[in-house]
């Protein structure tokens, strides 16, 4: 049985510049109080907005592969998979996640980072460090999934190609990566789509 996820993160990806800060005008019409958490608030004004043609090309490749979306985005730390399909619902996506990555903090207490002590973490790169092995102990778990691909404002990719130290190959990373940079275009900058095809098809 053929079964594809898309990690999919948020901010860079489908929520894009031009909606960033769109959550404070909604939690100010909303009449948020100051002592009110990010959780406790209703989950449609807890968030940015999506990007429109972000979520078209999105939706377009969900038709087109009948993929199910993992978030990767650190917009699982406020709300549950419930609230989050809730508030993809209501901007326009057609499929609701069906799980969220795990949180790496919480790898690490288990002791399921292979090779941990003798990784070598770079401050600069941590965060997508840490991504990355929240989507590979995802993957882990569900060796069920056929194809997958993860879509990231952070480059998690192993081949990256630097101004100082030109092309080389990482030791770590993932293979099947889309790397989005542009923060104002998102999955819908060009050539996007057909990458993230290649590896759902």
């Amino acid at each position: 049985m053929v079964m594809k996820v898309i990690f999919l993160d948020h901010d860079g990806v489908i929520c894009l510049s031009s909606n960033w800060g769109s959550r404070g005008k909604k939690q100010k019409e909303y009449g948020r109080k100051m002592s009110q958490s990010v959780n406790e608030l209703p989950v449609e004004v807890r968030f940015d907005n999506f990007d429109k043609k972000a979520i078209d090309t999105l939706n377009e490749i969900l038709e087109e592969t009948n993929a199910e979306i993992v978030v990767s985005s650190d917009w699982k730390r406020w709300a549950t998979v419930e609230e989050m399909g809730e508030y993809y619902e209501s901007q326009g996506i057609k499929k609701k996640p069906i799980d969220f990555t795990p949180f790496f903090r919480d790898l690490q207490a288990a002791g399921k980072i292979p090779g941990y002590d003798d990784f070598v973490w770079n401050r600069t790169d941590q965060l997508e460090q840490e991504r990355h092995f929240e989507i590979l102990e995802w993957l882990k778990e569900h060796p069920e999934i056929t194809h997958w691909v993860a879509i990231d404002d952070l480059n998690m990719g192993i081949p990256v190609s630097t101004r100082h130290y030109g092309d080389f190959d990482r030791e770590w990373g993932l293979t099947n990566f889309v790397w989005t940079p542009q923060e104002s275009e998102g999955i819908k900058q060009s050539d996007k789509k057909e990458k993230i095809l290649e590896f759902l098809k």
